[in-house]
């Protein structure tokens, strides 16, 4: 008898033995020292998802209100363009060509090519001539200011182009009778917004006589790439950021996400890292998952991990797992009750937050089989030892 139970021990402390020698990847944590956790275990607060949960969620969805920034203009109505330095301005006096801007004279738009001042006239106002030098045009010098025969140098910074045309037409008067002047701005070359991040070409676009909004620069940037979030676009604005919801304007007419821009904004539309929601535990594929134009469902999340495991998981324990990335040390817990009858139309209406986990726990059955897993080889190895040293 103990010689079979010296046989079993030395069974056993092979087997055990053979787990640090099997090949594989091995850690040798001899060198390091895990302090011990004396702390005790935090309990955290779980809410059960009820239907005057949702309610109350959707109400205060609803209620939120978004810091959106500063405008100069109340509307699209009252934009006026002013005029600045670096803007190369045509002046025409009509029936007096010698001091006009000459209309069949060109510029250069930079590199190889050139333009007229007609085709200038006509450009799409988005196109920034980067480069371009003025041979012909009245550039508006750094201090504000142009020169024009007769009349001498002239303040044309923060002036529109009406006022500038009627400053000019003034001055001429004592020269010319009833002098008849024109003025427009042949390249807005001193104002301008960035558009960065996922849209097709992201660039400057050049701030013009005509108002641009949030929704004009993301199209005339060629659109958005197949990774962009439309829903969180950033707007810098005077060294503060601002989140805007371009989906919105372009889903219910929102229209106070689609702000007016202006000189020196800056325009980030970021992919959609940042809108993942996790879904883990006892699902047939844990995924991640991105939301569908800023919103996903405990049941939109769970339809693309596959489902629950139908003999795994605890239909009981659906948990949502909120604010850990702003706030892991309390993070917001609810969970969902598959078995109650109203359970699918409230996975249904719960709406999902970016970066939230969504876990299936695991039935109290499953979690003895898989100890009788791990436990059933080492016993079936002792009782074959114990077979073979009869």
């Amino acid at each position: 008898m103990k010689k079979l139970n010296l046989m079993t021990v030395l069974a056993l402390s092979a087997f055990v033995a053979a787990c640090s020698t099997a090949p594989g990847n091995y850690l040798d944590t001899s060198s390091l020292k895990e302090q011990p956790n004396n702390q005790p275990q935090q309990q955290y607060d779980v809410h059960l998802i009820t239907s005057q949960l949702v309610m109350q969620q959707a109400q205060t969805a609803a209620g939120v209100h978004v810091d959106l920034p500063p405008a100069k203009y109340a509307n699209a109505a009252d934009y006026t363009y002013h005029i600045a330095p670096q803007d190369i301005l045509g002046v025409t006096v009509y029936d007096h060509p010698e001091i006009s801007t000459p209309q069949g004279s060109t510029f250069s738009q930079g590199g190889n090519t050139t333009q007229t001042v007609g085709q200038a006239l006509t450009q799409p106002y988005t196109s920034a001539l980067s480069g371009q030098s003025d041979p012909y045009g009245q550039t508006v010098a750094k201090d504000g200011t142009i020169y024009f025969p007769f009349v001498g140098r002239v303040m044309a910074a923060g002036k529109t182009p009406g006022q500038l045309r009627d400053q000019l037409a003034s001055g001429l008067g004592p020269y010319i009778k009833n002098p008849q002047v024109d003025v427009r701005v042949l390249a807005y070359r001193s104002q301008k917004i960035q558009v960065t991040g996922d849209v097709k070409t992201p660039g400057p676009l050049a701030v013009s006589d005509v108002p641009l909004s949030l929704v004009d620069a993301i199209t005339r940037s060629g659109g958005t790439t197949d990774n962009a979030d439309i829903n969180r676009v950033r707007l810098t604005r005077n060294g503060k950021l601002y989140v805007l919801d371009a989906n919105r304007m372009l889903d219910s007419g929102d229209a106070t996400q689609n702000v007016m821009l202006q000189d020196g904004d800056i325009i980030n539309v970021p992919d959609r890292s940042d809108s993942r929601v996790f879904v883990m535990g006892e699902v047939k594929t844990p995924i991640q998952t991105g939301m569908i134009r800023g919103k996903l469902t405990i049941a939109d999340a769970l339809t693309s991990a596959g489902g629950i495991l139908d003999t795994d998981a605890n239909p009981r324990q659906i948990f949502v797992m909120r604010g850990m990335k702003d706030n892991p040390s309390q993070p917001e817990i609810y969970r969902l009750d598959m078995t109650k009858p109203d359970a699918i139309m409230l996975s249904s209406q719960f709406q999902l937050k970016p970066l939230d986990v969504v876990y299936v726990g695991t039935a109290a059955s499953t979690t003895f089989n898989r100890l009788l897993q791990q436990v059933l080889p080492t016993v079936q190895t002792v009782f074959y030892l114990k077979q073979i040293t009869r």
